[in-house]
């Protein structure tokens, strides 16, 4: 009798714990928040996303070391990188909201950066540790705000990345896209390497187009991808959504019902 109690209670307990859980996370079928938290899991625990971060730096590293063999360009060499799931983690971000069912906001965000708390991906200081010591310069150009900069300098200088300093860190003004932050560090420096989680990262044939433009023009930029343009894995969130709203991301309910039209079955 006691031991039927007990499994009694278990059941119960379980029960109550599974409710709680629906109760504290995103409305019941809903893919758009309930995908951020999968995307979580799968950047925090999975071994395969780790080893995406360490190949994609692997790669870097040599092509590092290839362009340490051009004497021509007399510029500086220096490397072009973005920061958010290019090498600082911020699925602790999305799952906090994600619990609450709710998605991306700026207020929460500025919350999030300005305690300068998030880990680094696999492989990332050491690579660019690595670069400052073959003397190139790391330019670290985000979509992050002015009034974020202190908390992106506490978070990078947290870990020890090189060149963490207000020349270094290039935040984002009046425009979201990247190209004349590129240009301007262009003018002084030859930059070796860009490196990213969006394609915009890389050249601004890929600001807001439209996801076949966004195909298109990663075709035909292939022989870049591995060699110039070092891509970070990012399903959480990207250029790579916010094209399939058409970049108006209006509410969940209207963005769920996009990615049930769109995805493909049988």
């Amino acid at each position: 009798m006691k031991k039927r109690f007990l499994v009694i209670i278990a059941l119960i307990t379980s029960c109550t714990a599974q409710k709680d859980l629906t109760k504290n996370t995103s409305p019941n079928g809903l893919l758009v928040p309930d995908g951020k938290l999968f995307n979580a899991v799968f950047q925090q625990k999975a071994a395969e996303y780790m080893a995406l971060c360490y190949q994609a730096y692997n790669i870097a590293t040599l092509r590092l070391d290839e362009s340490l063999k051009d004497t021509v360009n007399t510029k500086p060499k220096a490397i072009v990188t973005d920061i958010d799931e290019t090498f600082l983690d911020n699925s602790k971000y999305a799952v906090h909201q994600g619990l609450m069912g709710k998605d991306y906001d700026t207020v929460t965000w500025k919350q999030w950066t300005s305690l300068g708390d998030a880990d680094t991906l696999a492989g990332a200081l050491s690579f660019f540790k690595y670069a400052a010591s073959k003397n190139v310069e790391v330019f670290y150009i985000t979509n992050r705000v002015a009034e974020e900069r202190a908390g992106t300098l506490k978070n990078l200088q947290k870990y020890g990345f090189p060149f963490a300093d207000e020349a270094h860190l290039i935040t984002k003004s009046d425009k979201s896209s990247k190209e004349e932050r590129r240009l301007k560090v262009a003018e002084t420096h030859n930059i070796v390497l860009l490196i990213g989680d969006n394609l915009a990262d890389f050249s601004s044939m890929f600001d807001k187009k439209s996801v076949n433009e966004r195909a298109a023009n990663a075709q035909q930029n292939a022989s870049l991808f591995g060699k110039k343009f070092i891509v970070l894995p990012n399903s959480g969130y990207g250029d790579w959504e916010s094209a399939l709203y058409h970049y108006n991301y209006g509410t969940i309910q209207q963005r769920d019902s996009i990615l049930k039209s769109i995805l493909k079955s049988y």
